[in-house]
């Protein structure tokens, strides 16, 4: 056998598997058991999620005999439906006045959230931006050391933004990570696309308007969510800045009515009826707050779904 032979024949015996024509071990179909075993995986874990959500919604219409025979506490399937906890949350206008209030804050906010967001990620995936290394480092910083509460609070009570819903916005308006993220997914765009766009006369804003928010939905969309839940859900920041209780957001309304037990509809229910429990009162303001976010998700799976691979995929 020749010397061409012998590397032939060795090369042969040292490739991959994957010529013969067998994929590898993780791409191969389960067999019966394992997939009985996801299965039963994936609806225990589906159960541990619906079950709670499902209790409080259940307990939101009970009526008041299924409070009384469950001992006071939750329920899982209640007797008799009531819609009373939610007509008593409504009626009293505080619940509503709130929950306008928390729609407007988080449409403004988002919105300026993600144009300040956008704007800075643009400016600092831009090779050779003038001042981005050094505005990079400030958002690394901003992402290891967060302020702290006093100085937070005296920087809000210098500009004099006490008792305003700017107050709620503008310290949290620009969030260092999702920068970083959106700044990524502007690294991986086609740069010879801006580049010929540049040679054909587009300024920045033009390329940024024209080009990059149009191929970035998918990260627009994860950001705009993440912006979203986080300005719905804060009571905290309301909670330190806001002293007439009139512009209280929903989620410290409804912090206040579980925490402290506060009362918040009226005194009657309808026309001589009284309240009910004062449980599916707290549950029927949980599941008010809840459900715009719900609402909202479903438009933005496709684009979510897309964008959570962000940076995960090389090439």
């Amino acid at each position: 056998m020749t010397t061409i032979e012998q590397r032939a024949t060795q090369r042969s015996q040292s490739e991959p598997r994957r010529r013969s024509g067998k994929r590898p071990v993780w791409m191969e179909t389960p067999g019966p058991l394992v997939q009985a075993a996801k299965a039963v995986a994936l609806g225990i874990s589906l159960l541990l999620v619906i079950i709670p959500f499902w209790s409080v919604l259940a307990t939101s219409l009970a009526d008041q005999q299924t409070i009384n025979s469950s001992g006071g506490g939750m329920v899982m399937w209640p007797h008799g439906f009531s819609l009373n906890a939610y007509s008593a949350v409504l009626s009293g206008g505080v619940v509503t006045r709130a929950m306008v209030i928390s729609i407007l804050i988080t449409a403004v906010g988002t919105f300026v959230s993600l144009a300040t967001t956008a704007g800075l990620a643009y400016w600092l995936s831009r090779p050779g931006a003038a001042g981005a290394k050094p505005m990079l480092l400030l958002v690394l910083g901003a992402v290891l050391f967060t302020p702290g509460l006093i100085p937070s609070y005296l920087v809000v009570k210098e500009f004099q933004l006490l008792d305003n819903y700017a107050s709620l916005i503008l310290p949290v308006m620009v969030n260092a990570f999702n920068v970083i993220v959106m700044r990524a997914f502007f690294q991986q765009l086609p740069q010879e696309l801006f580049e010929s766009a540049a040679i054909d006369g587009a300024s920045s804003a033009t390329i940024l308007f024209r080009l990059v928010l149009p191929l970035s939905k998918a990260v627009l969309a994860v950001i705009g969510l993440f912006y979203a839940v986080s300005y719905w859900n804060a009571f905290f920041n309301a909670m330190l800045y806001i002293q007439t209780t009139d512009k209280w957001p929903l989620a410290l309304v409804l912090r206040t009515f579980v925490v402290n037990q506060s009362a918040i509809g009226g005194d009657q229910v309808g026309s001589g009826e009284a309240l009910p429990p004062q449980l599916p009162m707290q549950m029927s303001i949980l599941v008010i707050a809840i459900l715009p976010i719900l609402l909202v998700y479903p438009f933005l799976q496709r684009h979510f779904a897309k964008g959570v691979m962000i940076g995960a995929v090389k090439g």
